[in-house]
């Protein structure tokens, strides 16, 4: 019998314990559950799903019968003892793809919460707890144009271009509506998609979650794994929206600023499917809309 477990902490890829999951189906990297989540100060977080509408985000892997033995001996949960580090118990897990029944390990009753972790993301809060010397930066939407850094006088963060970068598992889609259109968001559906790896100083991470509208939850901070030529560069921050839904017409300045920036950095065979996945949207957008936004960029 399988089952779907959802880890958030010490379980997760390139964490210390995540060798228990190693050889277990992952379902989804970017998945989240209802809840809240705290620092134990004991290197590692706990989780609260009880009378709240906040997210906890993390991972979801499909589990056999002994890899779960072994999940709960990690958490200190037995079944029938009341007084357990961590429980087990039941959950809806949701990912961009379904939604899953499941389970994940919440503090028990002999667990210390301290620090609520705001962001609900233990490897991101991990991250900017450690204060990188340098960031890397993924930018799959508009921020590939430089010409948007330099009206907002920040072009100096972003002088170094690593390349155009893959992110495998991934497609990018126009799923966030504001009040002129959409915007972009990476879906994790199975795809491969392209955008610009960037090699920031570590002040980019202030005026990033302020554009990105992180505080006000537009968008979540989250870390991928992006391949420029034959490199792999491990856990490099990107953007990820927090409540998305079906996809929409971007404004005209929006998606001539993706195209800008793209063009001539990522692949010939990705720009053009950016150009057409713009002309398939074309729900409110007249042709002679469509030729005016790609005629500089054909």
């Amino acid at each position: 019998m399988k089952t779907f477990v959802f880890v958030y902490g010490t379980l997760r890829k390139y964490e210390r314990n995540h060798q228990i999951l190693e050889s277990s189906l992952c379902k989804s990297m970017q998945a989240r559950v209802k809840g809240h989540l705290y620092d134990t100060d004991n290197n590692y977080p706990a989780l609260v799903t009880s009378g709240t509408n906040g997210f906890v985000y993390g991972e979801v892997y499909e589990v056999d019968e002994e890899t779960l033995l072994k999940l709960d001996q990690l958490e200190g949960y037995k079944s029938n003892r009341t007084s357990n580090l961590f429980d087990r118990v039941p959950v809806e897990i949701y990912t961009d793809q379904e939604i899953l029944t499941g389970v994940t390990y919440v503090a028990g009753e002999i667990c210390e919460l301290q620090e609520k972790i705001e962001l609900g993301d233990w490897r991101v809060y991990q991250y900017l707890n450690q204060k990188p010397a340098k960031v890397y930066y993924y930018a799959y939407g508009s921020c590939m144009d430089q010409e948007r850094f330099r009206l907002a006088n920040v072009d100096s963060y972003f002088q170094n271009e690593v390349g155009a970068g893959r992110l495998h598992g991934y497609s990018m889609k126009y799923v966030i509506a504001v009040h002129d259109g959409g915007r972009a968001d990476i879906i994790e559906d199975g795809d491969q998609m392209e955008g610009l790896l960037y090699d920031c100083p570590p002040e980019v991470i202030d005026y990033l979650f302020e554009r990105e509208g992180v505080y006000s939850q537009l968008y979540r901070p989250t870390l991928v794994d992006i391949t420029v030529g034959d490199n792999v560069y491990l856990s490099c921050l990107t953007f990820k929206v927090v409540h998305s839904r079906d996809e929409i017409v971007p404004p005209l300045h929006y998606a001539r600023e993706i195209l800008r920036g793209s063009k001539g950095k990522v692949s010939n065979e990705y720009y053009q499917r950016l150009v057409h996945q713009l002309k398939n949207l074309e729900f409110d957008l007249t042709h002679e809309d469509i030729q005016e936004l790609v005629k500089d960029h054909c």
